[in-house]
């Protein structure tokens, strides 16, 4: 017996489903989940794709809708509270409707996102990057390399676009100063999806020229503190900290450090910041030079001011010796000139009684004796000559020890000497009874002695007369006798 089978329309059975679901799942559930895509559409509505993942694959994946007046109130404290925009791949904990409808099929409505949870899964990777690098020995790694004392030629990695970028820029062209920077930019993402990635190559782009440049910046600004939590991803942390040159940041953050600020060489707030450490870097060095420039000059003029005044003390002392000396030297020249001036009066006047006794002992031996007293004449004027220079040698070396010095006294002095002595010389020359012979003159002897009042020859007496040529006899055939007031 054939019975008639119950049939239903697609309609009635997805009504059916529609109407279980409603009893079964009339309430609302938190739901931990990836948001694969967001997928937004023109009108302001999205479309996410909500899966999860175990090992990297995909074991549940559900559509959502997110109607737009709730997607802008959910997205809006999402990004007060975590700072972060809602973007693909995040993990979010979704307060969820399940719903059917007879053409999309099943699907959940997002009614709202929990962005403390987020926010504390954010935290737990910022803290699990810092203890990675920690126990990697990677924490300071870059704070340890040292800054060039003026660091003027810098790397940056930015985007071209952003005011945090021109801020920086502007503030190292235009210091009053006048210190001059020499900047390449390599521009990146730097916030959300493609930040980590983007940075990453471009810090080994700038390491294969890592001989021309002094330090790394990272500045951005200019779009508040949503999507900083790339800076806390642990690749990103590990090439900035290991990076061969310091690393410096200002990323526009100032509350809550992200690690890459906290392992960076120095990070500042802002950008304008970051450029004023640059530039105080230089006006710092600047005022030490100039400080080092005053105190070498203050001390210069110290030292020259007490070698001033010693070499016054020293000159002065220099000057009364030299002077001492001088008058010491003085002495002994007119010392010796007196000793010599003494000497030859001696033995000129012993060589005129030897003269005259030998000429009383024997007329006719006159000319031997007249030879040989001038050949003993003459050894002695060699004799004195030689003295004479002998001692003018002498005093020649004491008074050059003194030339350097005083050359010009010295000189005098020793010139005035030398006249001195010559003029003595030729005194001895002239008194010398030869030359006094030779110039015509003649010498009158009575009774072997020269004439005097008491010994002066009277009429008929015979005295001798000496000269050059010989010696003559004389007697007296008449004499005048001087007055007794001419006497």
């Amino acid at each position: 017996m054939n019975s008639e089978k119950k049939t239903f329309t697609l309609l009635q059975l997805a009504a059916s489903i529609q109407r279980a679901i409603q009893n079964v799942y009339s309430n609302s559930y938190w739901v931990k989940a990836e948001m694969h895509k967001l997928n937004r559409t023109s009108k302001g509505h999205c479309y996410p794709e909500l899966v999860q993942k175990e090992n990297g694959e995909i074991v549940a994946e559900m559509r959502g809708t997110i109607w737009k007046t709730t997607f802008e109130a959910v997205r809006k404290r999402f990004e007060e509270i975590v700072k972060e925009p809602l973007r693909d791949g995040l993990t979010l904990l979704f307060q969820v409707k399940v719903t059917f409808h007879p053409v999309y099929g099943m699907g959940l409505e997002v009614l709202d996102i929990d962005p403390n949870y987020t926010l504390g899964a954010l935290q737990k990777e910022r803290e699990e990057t810092l203890i990675n690098l920690k126990n990697k020995g990677l924490l300071n790694k870059n704070q340890q390399l040292s800054l060039p004392l003026l660091p003027k030629n810098i790397a940056i990695i930015s985007i071209e676009s952003s005011k945090g970028l021109s801020d920086f820029l502007s503030v190292l062209k235009a210091n009053t100063f006048g210190y001059g920077f020499n900047t390449r930019l390599f521009p990146a993402i730097l916030n959300g999806d493609g930040a980590v990635e983007s940075i990453i190559f471009q810090l080994g782009q700038i390491k294969k020229y890592a001989a021309f440049f002094d330090a790394v910046v990272i500045v951005r600004g200019g779009g508040g503190e949503i999507g900083m939590t790339c800076y806390n991803n642990y690749e990103l942390c590990e090439a900035i900290t290991t990076f061969p040159l310091p690393v410096l940041t200002g990323i526009g953050h100032s509350t809550n450090l992200t690690v890459a600020e906290m392992i960076a060489f120095r990070s500042a707030i802002t950008p304008t910041q970051l450029a004023d450490f640059f530039v105080e870097n230089f006006h710092a060095f600047a005022q030490r030079l100039k400080e080092t420039q005053r105190t070498i000059i203050q001390e210069a003029d110290y030292l020259l001011a007490d070698t001033r005044k010693a070499m016054i003390n020293e000159s002065r002392i220099f000057r009364n010796s030299s002077i001492a000396a001088i008058i010491a030297q003085h002495k002994r020249v007119e010392q010796t000139n007196s000793d010599l001036l003494r000497a030859s009066k001696n033995e000129l006047k012993t060589n005129r009684e030897r003269l005259l006794l030998s000429a009383q002992k024997s007329n006719s031996g006159i000319k031997v004796f007249h030879k040989l007293e001038i050949s003993q004449l003459k050894s002695w004027e060699r004799l004195l000559n030689s003295n004479v220079k002998k001692r003018l040698f002498e005093a020649g070396e004491i008074v050059q020890n003194y030339k350097t010095v005083l050359l010009n006294k010295t000189a005098i002095l020793s010139d005035h000497a030398k006249r001195q002595l010559n003029q003595m010389e030729t005194t001895v020359k002239l008194v010398d009874p030869v030359n006094v012979l030779r110039k015509g003159y003649t010498l009158s002897l009575f009774n072997g002695k020269s004439f005097s009042k008491d010994n002066f020859p009277g009429m008929g007496d015979v005295f001798e007369t000496i000269s050059t040529e010989g010696t003559l006899k004389s007697k007296v055939v008449e004499r005048e006798q001087k007055a007794k007031n001419e006497e």
